[in-house]
């Protein structure tokens, strides 16, 4: 089956072209919403970023108009199949650090929404961290995978 072993020595985390195709679709629908619920009020993004109690306001402003174009256009790109090694690269980080600002604001008792996905967002509890821990496994499953379905390179 194409893409079923590793190539150059690369660790894959999933070997099956299927899996990481249907991985693609789901990481790249989920960052398409998301961005997009962001792009369409960055006001309130920004404020769901200050509530973490994180960032200064100037960077919340600049997160809340980078951001959501970051993860549109990488869900985007993971969907078509294009700069797949780069796309599944960014969210990898992006969600590492969710993942480090979800698990500090639930260890400090911080009671908010989280703003994944503008008015539709969750809490910031240990689902929304084992959520992202998935998705995060998803993006990693994707960058470590050889050539997949449907996909032109990496």
């Amino acid at each position: 089956m194409e893409g079923s072993r590793s190539s150059g020595g690369t660790p894959a985390m999933i070997k099956n072209t299927y899996i990481i195709f249907i991985f693609r679709l789901v990481l790249g629908g989920i960052f398409i919403w998301s961005g997009v619920m962001k792009i369409m009020n960055p006001l309130e993004f920004a404020q769901d970023i200050e509530n973490y109690r994180v960032f200064p306001q100037v960077l919340s402003f600049f997160l809340a108009l980078i951001l959501p174009w970051i993860e549109l256009f990488c869900g985007l790109f993971l969907i078509i199949g294009l700069f797949l090694q780069a796309s599944s690269f960014l969210l990898s980080v992006l969600l590492f650090c969710f993942l480090i600002l979800v698990g500090t604001t639930i260890l400090r008792g911080i009671d908010i929404q989280c703003g994944c996905f503008g008015a539709l967002s969750l809490k910031t509890n240990y689902k929304l961290f084992l959520t992202d821990l998935l998705l995060l496994f998803f993006a990693l499953s994707i960058f470590f995978s050889p050539q997949t379905l449907l996909g032109k390179g990496k």
